[in-house]
């Protein structure tokens, strides 16, 4: 009778430790998922509401660089990596290309390019010039300039905590901030039209519990139950250049540098 009473109390401990805080429900590992597009974010939804333009603007992006020179170290593994994505330009080129008020002109690879149409005119020379003539290179009117220049780590900490007669929860988090400076060139003459600036937080979160308990002379039971939550550095990225661009946009109007589409 006493093993079974001692069987009774350390089951219901137990499942007092591990579901006495409702986030632990997240505890359970989840599926497997198969590839999905991308959720849209809250800022491409405000790029998204902005008014229509007069017209769409060429532009152009050489490079949108990671300049933190922020490392990170690998979990298990001696070596590091960049603390933020390298992917900073490809993500700006897709806001861009989702918005009505640019059209981007690939800069980038632009190497890749030029190599094809050598192909392609090596391939009309043999054919004695029957082809139809590569139209040129469509040029922009406004460079997007700028990066990430700033990762700083454990700008906030934090945490709660509790444990009584062998049983305990805490929760703790910690915020990384980002900021991004993006501005627009005027190719012509090389002035800045405007300039902004964005920050982001990166949140991770943790949740644990446990429990920790004598049932019997020399047998200890213990067990503990946890998960953590990081949001994505590339997403954060995401919408520190989507906010950054509705900025660019506003500030561009405010300036008189390019205007909203009159509605009668």
């Amino acid at each position: 009778m006493k093993k079974q009473t001692i069987k009774t109390t350390f089951i219901t401990l137990l499942l007092g430790a591990t579901v006495g805080c409702s986030s632990l429900t997240q505890v359970i590992p989840p599926d497997i998922k198969i590839a999905q597009t991308l959720e849209q974010t809250d800022t491409f939804s405000e790029l998204q509401t902005l008014p229509p333009p007069m017209g769409s603007i060429p532009v152009s992006v050489y490079s949108f660089r990671d300049q933190t020179g922020q490392y990170k170290p690998i979990a298990n593994v001696s070596s590091f990596s960049t603390a933020v994505t390298q992917g900073a330009s490809a993500i700006l080129v897709q806001a861009l290309n989702e918005t009505d008020w640019f059209i981007p002109v690939e800069r980038e690879g632009l190497q890749n390019i030029l190599t094809e149409r050598k192909i392609i005119r090596a391939a009309q020379d043999t054919n004695n010039g029957k082809a139809d003539k590569l139209p040129p290179l469509k040029t922009a009117k406004i460079l997007i300039e700028g990066g990430i220049i700033s990762y700083d780590s454990n700008t906030k900490t934090g945490g709660l905590g509790a444990e009584y007669f062998g049983i305990s929860t805490s929760e703790l988090y910690r915020e990384d901030v980002i900021s991004i400076y993006m501005r627009a060139v005027d190719v012509r003459t090389g002035v800045v039209l405007t300039s902004v600036a964005t920050t982001k937080t990166v949140l991770s979160h943790e949740v644990r519990a446990g429990f920790f308990r004598f049932v019997s002379y020399k047998r200890l039971a213990e067990a503990e139950a946890g998960y953590t939550n990081n949001e994505p550095m590339h997403i954060c990225v995401k919408q520190a250049i989507e906010k950054a661009l509705v900025n660019l946009i506003k500030s561009g109007i405010k300036k008189r540098i390019w205007s909203p589409k009159v509605t009668t």
